[in-house]
């Protein structure tokens, strides 16, 4: 004699099984995608960002070997990465771009100390706007390259000249992104802020100077940029060292391919230093939150 489960019991079994083989698949779902799947999607998002730049560079390779382009004046790609090489091991490669990384951090980070609080200062207080603003308006169009020549004749060809033009070219995106800054600070966050009788002082710190960050940092790397290339057009002039002085000679030499590795470590120290300022104003910014 067969026994039979009483038909409750039968429910409770049944029910129980759709739960018992969907635990598994919850508890995947709720730890999140599996090792593979990660990785497959961090190769995707790797692939996307180096798709273009993969192609340039099959093209810089193919274009001069099959005669599209002069190979004399535009090696092939796997040339000018011979050269660069090269020059890494004779060690000037490093001792050209430990150059340049001083005199155009030193430029930079004086830039950053001197044109922030400027740009707060001016920002904030009307009469020092109307009392700096002719002057300003009269320095910020007058490009920095073109002041080259005052520069070496005042400070010289060396060091103080260089750092000295990279100051003055990093200045003004820095000031200007700053004054912007504090100058379109919501309206409705100071009538709030003034509501509950916040001294200036107090105003000034908890709502001016967290509202003006994210515009102060684009300025900033604004100004990460200008300090390179800026850098690079004033070692060409006079200097005995720094990727600047690379290129240039590198062209009066005829020397194609060392001409291009200096072209490529410029480019190469302009991305890692934006991609480093980035990460310094998500730092400075996570007070900030994303819309889903």
């Amino acid at each position: 004699m067969s026994a039979t489960l009483p038909a409750s019991k039968e429910r409770s079994v049944e029910d129980g099984a759709p739960a018992a083989v969907l635990a598994p698949a919850l508890a995947e779902e709720q730890a999140g995608p599996s090792l593979p799947r990660r990785l497959l999607s961090l190769a995707g998002a790797v692939a996307t960002r180096t798709a273009a730049v993969l192609a340039l560079l099959a093209l810089w390779e193919i274009a001069p070997r099959a005669g599209l382009a002069d190979r004399v004046f535009l090696p092939p790609f796997s040339e000018v990465a011979a050269a660069w090489w090269e020059l890494l091991l004779d060690g000037q490669l490093w001792d050209d771009t430990r150059a340049s990384l001083v005199r155009s951090a030193s430029g930079f980070g004086l830039a950053v100390a001197l044109a922030v609080p400027l740009g707060l200062l001016i920002g904030w207080y009307k009469p020092v706007a109307d009392f700096l603003g002719p002057l300003l308006e009269v320095f910020r169009n007058t490009a920095a390259l073109a002041l080259l020549p005052v520069f070496v004749l005042l400070l010289g060809i060396g060091e103080t000249s260089k750092i000295s033009i990279v100051l003055y070219a990093c200045t003004w995106p820095v000031l200007l992104n700053t004054v912007s800054a504090v100058r379109t600070v919501d309206p409705t966050l100071l009538k709030l802020a003034r509501s509950v009788n916040l001294p200036p002082w107090r105003l000034f710190q908890k709502v001016i100077l967290p509202a003006s960050v994210p515009a102060v940092f684009t300025g900033i790397r604004l100004a990460g940029a200008v300090a390179i290339l800026v850098l690079v057009a004033a070692e060409m002039v006079g200097a005995k060292a720094g990727l600047g002085f690379l290129i240039n000679n590198s062209q009066f030499n005829f020397a194609i391919p060392q001409m291009y590795a200096g072209i490529l470590t410029v480019s190469a120290l302009g991305v890692a230093f934006n991609q480093a300022l980035v990460a310094l104003e998500r730092r400075f910014t996570s007070w900030r939150t994303t819309s889903a």
